[in-house]
């Protein structure tokens, strides 16, 4: 039976009021939550925002995923190895460290990601549990990703500085750069060498690893656990008006949220794939955003274009499908969709209550690229290409809605309901200074 049909008969069995109870998730609570030892978490809250841990030394992970931006960049696509500055305002860089690339993706928020039902990561889901390679793990790294990663959380942290544009800078330039282009796994060790040689941290690692017993049984397992621990610590938060509205108190949500609750969980269809207690699914849909960027490619695919899940399960099936973000605090973390091509959420819920009018009406204007006129000539290519648009076209999950104006208001309304009251008060912060000595951003 048709997906529109099924629904049609359940609404003649259940009251709307029963239909939503019935919808809505169990309030979170932090037993939900995987739990980390606070000196693990210190060790990280410098990691990651000391730049050691990149190639030229000139970027942390808290560049991207910064406390002033919700744990984002506020870009649509990000600015790595070779930018310069913070948030919405960083840079492309000049000169020769000028950046040679975009990243080719939206930096996602980190809201959350210590939930015990999160088993899969990246916009692609390139990452996640899995015995296939024996480590726990199925990652870009295959069998030479190293035992002892403790959480999903852990062994993303293994990524980023391994990454030619995001981290660890471009061959040629350091030895961190012309290890990845060697063989991914030969970037751990030097960057566990830096650590290794700064006695601050050393001492801290030695404190809080019972297998350690010098500097030189610091590897990148361990840096990585750190830094899970701090992520998983600082970023989780449920405290938002929707979490107390469902814990019992039904003074919490407006009115207007309120209406913006029963079409999210209704006839706006939102929560067919934002569902569950973290408001995603864990899944892939196609929701025929506008391309743009250099893409991320295959090596084989000469066109600057990204084509989602295929690239990692080889399903023609999965082709422009993205994962379903999680949406507590989803007002600080614009902007939204896989490349950040919706600058404000009443956009993205525009895209997703008539995807084909949106695709159409999309404009370059939209997206939030810092100036690099020597990236220009690629940026917006993919658009040029007929095919490629149509395509895209094909490939959608989702159903026009055709929602009025009032309707579109009370979504968004409910969306801002997601944000959490201590959100912009995280527990540890952002360093004032890290062992390295080198500036924090």
């Amino acid at each position: 039976m048709p997906t529109f049909c099924r629904h049609a008969v359940l609404a003649l069995l259940v009251t709307p009021a029963t239909a939503l109870a019935a919808d809505l998730p169990a309030p979170l609570t932090d037993a939900d939550f995987i739990e980390f030892d606070p000196a693990r978490a210190e060790i990280g809250q410098l990691l990651f925002y000391d730049k050691i841990l990149s190639g030229n030394r000139n970027i942390s992970c808290g560049t991207c995923h910064h406390h002033d931006h919700g744990s984002a960049d506020g870009l649509s696509l990000g600015i790595g190895e070779g930018g310069e500055g913070v948030g919405p305002r960083r840079t492309a860089g000049n000169g020769p460290s000028k950046i040679k690339k975009r990243v080719p993706r939206n930096a996602p928020a980190l809201w959350n990601l210590a939930h015990r039902d999160v088993d899969v990561m990246f916009h692609d889901g390139r990452l996640s549990i899995s015995d296939i390679y024996g480590n726990g793990f199925n990652s870009p790294a295959q069998e030479w990703l190293p035992q002892g990663l403790e959480t999903l959380l852990a062994a993303q942290a293994m990524f980023p500085v391994t990454a030619q544009f995001e981290m660890a800078g471009n061959p040629g330039e350091n030895d961190v750069a012309g290890a990845a282009h060697d063989r991914i796994d030969y970037v751990w060790p030097i960057l566990a060498k830096r650590v290794q040689d700064i006695p601050e941290y050393a001492e801290m690692f030695i404190e809080a690893y019972d297998h350690v017993y010098t500097p030189g049984d610091i590897t990148m397992v361990e840096i990585a656990n750190a830094l899970a621990a701090f992520i998983g610590t600082e970023f989780r938060n449920h405290d938002s008006p929707f979490d107390d509205y469902l814990a019992g108190d039904d003074s919490a949500l407006t009115p207007e949220q309120k209406r913006g609750m029963r079409l999210f969980y209704g006839a706006g269809g939102c929560a067919d794939c934002h569902s569950g207690p973290l408001l995603s699914d864990q899944s892939f849909h196609a929701l025929a955003v506008p391309g743009f960027g250099p893409g991320r490619t295959r090596p084989w695919d000469p066109i600057p274009r990204d084509q989602g899940r295929v690239a990692e399960s080889d399903r023609l099936e999965d082709v422009y499908r993205f994962r379903t973000p999680m949406l507590r605090n989803i007002a600080l973390t614009g902007p939204y969709g896989h490349n950040g091509a919706f600058p404000t959420l009443e956009a993205v819920v525009r895209h997703h209550n008539d995807p084909l009018e949106s695709l159409a009406s999309w404009t370059p204007a939209m997206a939030n690229l810092p100036e690099a006129p020597w990236l220009e000539a690629i940026d917006f290519v993919i658009r040029q290409d007929r095919a490629e648009m149509m395509r895209l076209q094909a490939a959608i999950d989702i159903e026009a809605r055709a929602l009025p104006e009032s309707d579109i208001a009370d979504l968004v309304a409910f969306l801002h309901a997601l944000t959490g009251e201590t959100a912009k008060e995280r527990p540890m912060g952002r360093p004032e200074t890290v062992p390295s000595g080198l500036p924090v951003d």
